[in-house]
């Protein structure tokens, strides 16, 4: 007879809390805040994993024309944005002499290195083919990359939206190669300009990739500033710069939506 789904099993709880295997524990004594260190950092990849997930949704409820479902889909996206950030308060309760107890047991593992937040940057249009390499020797991660930097982008389906409600997006834009980064378009930022003074359901789209857009850059500018607080200057694990490599990650996803801030 099969067992009652129970609160443990639906969750699987023993394999769960199984997976924080501090590395310092092999050399003696663990370091205690290194498995604050690896909870935070699980639970972001949670987190990303259901950032894919929504994006992925609101995409496909974009190309459908299905405004408010793509709009509370962003909504929920900007509200998961708001834990990871805060996520950061509790990393920052350890200090720089506590990280560096088990730092060293970190080895070349970096933060850089995780798939799933690349695959976010890819599906958001930050698309670089060059990263692809730095996943060579990892499968599955790879070959996952590689599928989301040859798909369209969530402003490839935003784009299709505005076709599809009658705005005259130019061919070139919907049929852009989504492999490249997406830089400012003179074109469809009229469109917008047109779009914010006349269609109030389709600015609260806007409205809402904007408040993504900026949850993404706080989480970045808060990441930054937890690592200048927690190791200064120095490099990062993995070999990357650290807090000066990450300051220059902050930027917006969509630079139309930003550019016509100016202009309305």
């Amino acid at each position: 007879m099969a067992r009652a789904l129970t609160y443990g099993s639906y969750l699987r709880l023993d394999e769960l809390l199984a997976l924080q295997m501090p590395r310092s524990s092999a050399a003696g004594e663990p370091e205690h805040d290194e498995l604050l260190f690896i909870v935070i950092h699980q639970v972001y990849e949670l987190w990303f994993k259901q950032l894919l997930h929504e994006l992925d949704y609101a995409a496909e409820r974009l190309r459908e024309g299905d405004t408010a479902r793509a709009g509370h889909t962003l909504g929920r996206v900007r509200s998961i944005l708001k834990t990871v950030v805060a996520q950061v308060d509790v990393l920052e309760t350890m200090t720089p002499l506590e990280f560096n107890a088990f730092r060293g047991h970190l080895e070349a593992a970096s933060g850089f290195q995780s798939a799933q937040f690349r695959a976010i940057e890819f599906a958001l249009g930050l698309k670089r083919a060059s990263l692809l390499r730095h996943f060579a020797e990892d499968e599955a991660a790879h070959a996952m990359l590689a599928a989301r930097y040859e798909a369209p982008t969530l402003w490839d389906a935003f784009l299709h939206y505005l076709s599809r409600s009658g705005y005259p997006v130019p061919p070139d834009e919907l049929r852009r190669d989504v492999r490249e980064t997406l830089a400012p378009s003179p074109a469809i930022q009229a469109i917008l300009i047109e779009l914010y003074r006349r269609d109030p359901a389709a600015r609260n789209i806007c409205e809402r990739l904007v408040d993504m857009d900026e949850g993404f850059q706080e989480w970045r500018y808060r990441h930054v500033k937890m690592v200048e607080r927690t190791i200064g200057a120095k490099a990062g694990t993995g070999g990357s710069s650290g807090a000066a490599y990450l300051a220059t990650t902050i930027r917006p996803f969509f630079p139309d939506l930003w550019a016509i801030r100016s202009l309305l």
